[in-house]
């Protein structure tokens, strides 16, 4: 995917917050690719609960060399034993969500291909039925695999990093959060991937200036 001035997303939210438009501006064009392994994708989120991406990289890395072919599916990580999957260096916690998502999945409860056709917030009460992953996750999800266009990941401390940088707050409170960001709709997800790319920038380590 990419996107760049001439995207009327871009236009469009940079005409409704300045903020964000000086951000934007910033970082110029911006190009990603969507996680096809879904599954894969969302035992690396229960991994990375509460921790950096670089240490969840690490962790995620070490269980996709147990995995045959290098590849995380239903059926690779069936095969594991709970001791090797707590191997890599997670808690017996995630070793049961990631159980738990895995059963589910094999047995039908879960069907992911069924997702492209079902709403939003029908897929997060769908993923949050399953012990163990939350609305961070699922939100997650319905950004980076299924490219869902407005998702506000008001739960991501990442996310919320960007958020303070750009306003200059502290107030994370959801309600405050969600109505400054309201201007932000339909395209809530992609101003959330700019605030994310802002962090991964390097540049929430200094000021932000609206007119510098």
């Amino acid at each position: 995917m990419h996107f760049d001035q001439t995207s009327p997303e871009i236009q469009y939210l940079s005409q409704r917050d300045k903020h964000l438009g000086k951000v934007i501006q910033m970082l110029g064009p911006l190009d990603y690719q969507l996680v096809t392994n879904g599954y894969g994708f969302l035992v690396s989120q229960i991994i990375g609960q509460m921790l950096s991406n670089k240490v969840a990289a690490v962790l995620t890395n070490r269980l996709l060399r147990q995995c045959p072919a290098g590849h995380l599916t239903p059926t690779a990580i069936d095969q594991l034993s709970d001791q090797a999957i707590r191997s890599i260096g997670v808690s017996h916690t995630k070793v049961a969500t990631i159980r738990t998502l895995t059963t589910a999945i094999m047995a039908g409860t879960i069907n992911l291909e069924r997702y492209r056709d079902l709403s939003d917030q029908a897929i997060i009460t769908d993923l949050t039925q399953l012990k163990g992953i939350g609305p961070w996750s699922a939100k997650m999800y319905l950004i980076f695999s299924l490219d869902r266009p407005n998702i506000l990941p008001f739960e991501d401390g990442a996310f919320l990093q960007g958020y303070g940088w750009v306003y200059k707050t502290t107030d994370y409170r959801r309600a405050v959060v969600e109505k400054k960001c309201r201007k932000w709709r339909p395209y809530s997800s992609l101003a959330a991937r700019y605030l994310y790319h802002a962090r991964d920038a390097g540049l929430t380590k200094h000021p932000f200036h609206l007119f510098k």
